[in-house]
């Protein structure tokens, strides 16, 4: 068995459905981008790692001949077009949903009543309410051994699986502070067209929801500490871009800014951009400590750098962990030391510990709490930018942590 990732340590655990010599039926909705990557770890994570057997039974689109061809290419057994239909099957047992943001609520609130096994991709919601309501929808199937997840795929990258064990260890002593800078620039040329990304209806956000989510997230996941405050920025540089139909409207950042405290006393700063020319896919993380530091680039993912201000000063630096051995999380089901891996095994990675969870009974995190208090700090962030950057207070229920859902926040100097 691979060593257990820390994401996989115990929660709230619910009792395991009866085992059943039939595999698990999985079905999946959405085909494109997401939809790609997720099928490549459900064809290859049983080739790596003892997981409870599944078959890839149904691949769900709303175009008949394009998710025909995605099936056949992807290695699902067959494709559907209603996935309504789909949830009544009893052959299936696992909902894995791709589809736009705007659909989520939907499908997932239908597939738990229906005693699906669910994992759904980040952010958790395109709103609030959505969010709260898929999160009442799993506390209420987690009773019946209904399990559920949703995929911020980067908590499973064994470089910053590493650096949570490092912080987890106090190896930074008492963190300071964070910046987390999430760049991307496929949008810096203003003659991109439109996409239903950059409409709020279907999107519901920018920038924001798209690659914020996966800087917040790691900030709590590394951290495991509550976020108290929140102010923020959006900004849309390019307000109109070329439709189908002519010029069409913008109606979602192209960028956002982002301050958090956090309940320990440190600070956290975010910055996202789809709009930051020459950065591809860049995920920049630094934790300072007064012990130590950690930083971290999604653009060199098996590197992490560390520094231990605990030895002699003459000895000092930033160390480059080349994060490939057996004994990192993850990596002795891969290939030999200095054999890198890449950021599609992050979601081989994410069913993996999907489906051992299934299989133990217990809860899979990141959670649909956890995204719902990922999704409580997006809000706020909206609320502090439409107040011009007034302080929002997110306020911890009695006993909670940085997985569990915040109160509603009330805005400050508004």
């Amino acid at each position: 068995m691979p060593t257990p990732h820390p994401a996989q340590l115990p929660g709230n655990s619910a009792s395991a459905p009866p085992s059943s010599p039939r595999p698990l039926g999985v079905a999946m909705i959405g085909y494109a981008f997401m939809g790609k990557a997720h099928s490549n770890a459900w064809r290859n994570v049983a080739s790596f790692f003892d997981v409870p057997a599944f078959e890839q039974k149904v691949l769900v689109g709303r175009d008949a001949k394009a998710v025909a061809d995605a099936a056949t290419r992807y290695g699902w057994a067959e494709s559907a077009t209603d996935w309504r239909s789909v949830l009544e099957r009893e052959d299936i047992h696992i909902v894995d949903i791709c589809a736009p943001g705007w659909m989520h609520a939907e499908i997932a609130i239908a597939a738990l009543a229906a005693g699906k096994h669910v994992l759904v991709e980040k952010p958790l919601a395109n709103t609030l309410a959505e969010a709260e309501a898929m999160t009442a929808a799993a506390q209420a199937a987690s009773g019946k051994g209904v399990q559920s997840m949703v995929g911020f795929n980067y908590r499973r990258v064994p470089a910053l699986a590493l650096a949570r064990e490092l912080i987890a260890e106090g190896r930074l002593g008492t963190v300071r502070h964070v910046r987390a800078a999430y760049l991307q620039d496929w949008l810096a040329d203003e003659t991109a067209p439109m996409t239903w990304r950059l409409n709020k209806e279907t999107a519901g956000s920018g920038a924001l929801g798209d690659i914020a989510s996966h800087a917040i997230d790691q900030v709590l996941f590394l951290l495991g500490d509550p976020v108290t405050e929140v102010s923020g920025r959006l900004h849309t540089f390019t307000p109109v871009r070329p439709g189908k139909h002519g010029p069409e409207e913008v109606t979602v950042d192209d960028a956002a800014w982002a301050t958090l405290s956090l309940a320990s006393g440190a600070i956290a700063s975010v910055e996202v951009s789809r709009v930051a020319t020459g950065q591809k896919n860049s995920l920049k993380l630094e934790i300072y400590g007064d012990k130590g530091t950690i930083l971290f680039d999604l653009e060199d993912l098996n590197e992490l750098g560390f520094l231990d201000a605990t030895a002699p000063v003459r000895e000092q630096g930033f160390r480059r962990i080349l994060v490939n051995e057996p004994e990192h999380p993850y990596l002795d089901a891969w290939w030999p030391q200095g054999h890198i891996i890449g950021w599609e095994h992050t979601f081989t990675h994410e069913i993996r510990d999907f489906l051992t969870a299934i299989r133990d009974g217990n809860q899979p995190s990141p959670s649909f709490q956890e995204g719902l208090n990922v999704q409580r700090i997006l809000n706020a962030i909206e609320e502090s930018a439409a107040a011009k950057n007034a302080t929002i207070q997110l306020v911890p229920r009695a006993g909670a942590s940085a997985a569990a859902p915040l109160t509603d926040s009330t805005a400050e100097g508004a």
